[in-house]
């Protein structure tokens, strides 16, 4: 990771003007790609309240005000594409709580990481509609667990184009092959549905309301060369933080595309971030979906004994341990490719923000609107709007 010290000047001189209450062009430009502010997309619907990828979790991020809806696709042993994070439904839904479908506990790999839980690709639709989604996060509200159903991409399809009838506004959808070389080795390669599914709904255009994602760099190649001509996201992950160096670490599954590994080839997610990355990516991409500590890092302090202090005395070393550091130039490398940023994942829980953010979310956006995001995936909706008002409001847009 390459920190700039231009970036970090250029920001804190945006920063002096908007404080001295400077007027004009110049105070109010917005270092966006496309200049206009950044989305605000609900990762997996309102997350942060209800359980996620529902129907009740999309309504409720409309309701909150977002501009788009994520979702990852997987698929049913029918061959239907649904809304779940994961092909394993032991993290998402009461799956383990069906007695029906006990038997079907299996240990297998998923992208080389091995996992024990039912899997999606063995169950039908309408079994999957007999399960509820459950919160994943023990420190959200769980009161909610099992009611509410999964839903198929085509739902929300409809769901979104209802709900842009309804509030006026246009709702535009976020999905994402998931772990597709895994369902491709199955016999179940989902791409080509989800081509069908945009093309029925009369989207497949750089001016629709859809973005389609992928970890997979040949997910969204083959996409683009069987005709489909959305806006397309490559997305950038990483397995966490040396926190005394603040350098990012690499593990299976996040270490590198998984069809990458299958290949032989031993590059981590990194290479992307690159100027030579980032214009392989403009070949085939619009934009880039970077893990956001890929833009601004955090770094925790180191004891006498050598070990990451544990600043807030909670037994273990995260994020509110640590302070932020320097910004990459990422986000200015991005946009002089020509490709639009949009890094995850943003939340609200004290233990996931730096210190120097105050345990109030709304300062850690503050840093990625100042340098230009074009927009954040985030779990609360409504923290990620208000951040937003406020920094439109203090440079006079």
């Amino acid at each position: 990771m390459r920190m700039s010290l231009q970036i970090t000047l250029t920001a804190a001189a945006a920063l002096s003007l908007a404080a001295c209450g400077t007027t004009g062009p110049a105070a109010n430009k917005l270092l966006t790609l496309d200049g206009n502010p950044p989305l605000v997309i609900a990762h997996r619907g309102a997350s942060g309240y209800l359980p996620e990828q529902t129907l009740e979790s999309y309504a409720r991020a409309i309701e909150l005000g977002a501009d788009v809806i994520e979702m990852d696709l997987v698929s049913t042993k029918d061959g239907v594409l649904i809304a779940r994070h994961d092909p394993n439904l032991a993290i998402s839904t009461d799956v383990a709580k069906h007695a029906r479908f006990a038997s079907r506990k299996k240990t297998i790999q998923v992208d080389g990481e091995t996992q024990t839980g039912w899997f999606s690709n063995d169950f039908t639709l309408a079994e999957i509609k007999t399960l509820g989604g459950i919160s994943t996060d023990a420190e959200r509200p769980q009161e909610f667990n099992g009611k509410f159903k999964v839903v198929t991409f085509q739902e929300i399809i409809d769901f979104a184009k209802a709900k842009t009838k309804e509030t006026g506004r246009t709702i535009a959808i976020y999905p994402e092959t998931k772990n597709p070389t895994y369902f491709r080795d199955l016999g179940m390669p989902m791409e080509d549905k989800v081509i069908a599914a945009i093309n029925a709904a009369g989207w497949n255009s750089k001016t629709a309301p859809i973005y389609v994602q992928s970890f997979e760099p040949g997910s969204l190649k083959y996409m683009k060369s069987k005709g489909l001509n959305t806006r397309l996201i490559q997305l950038i992950d990483g397995d966490g933080i040396d926190m005394k160096t603040g350098a990012m670490t690499y593990a299976v599954p996040v270490d590198r595309p998984y069809e990458w590994t299958k290949a032989g080839d031993k590059r981590n997610f990194d290479v992307m971030v690159t100027p030579a990355g980032l214009a392989e990516i403009k070949t085939y991409a619009d934009g880039i979906g970077p893990w956001k500590r890929y833009i601004v890092s955090v770094k925790g302090t180191v004891g006498a004994d050598g070990k990451v202090v544990d600043v807030n005395k909670d037994g273990k070393i995260n994020d509110a341990d640590a302070t932020s550091m320097a910004p990459t130039t990422l986000i200015a490398d991005a946009h002089k490719a020509g490709l639009f940023v949009h890094p995850f994942t943003f939340r609200n829980e004290s233990r996931r923000l730096a210190s120097d953010y105050n345990k109030d979310g709304k300062n850690e956006y503050a840093v990625y609107y100042k340098l230009g995001v074009d927009g954040v995936f985030t779990d609360f909706t409504d923290t990620a709007l208000a951040a937003r008002a406020e920094y439109l409001k203090s440079i006079g847009r």
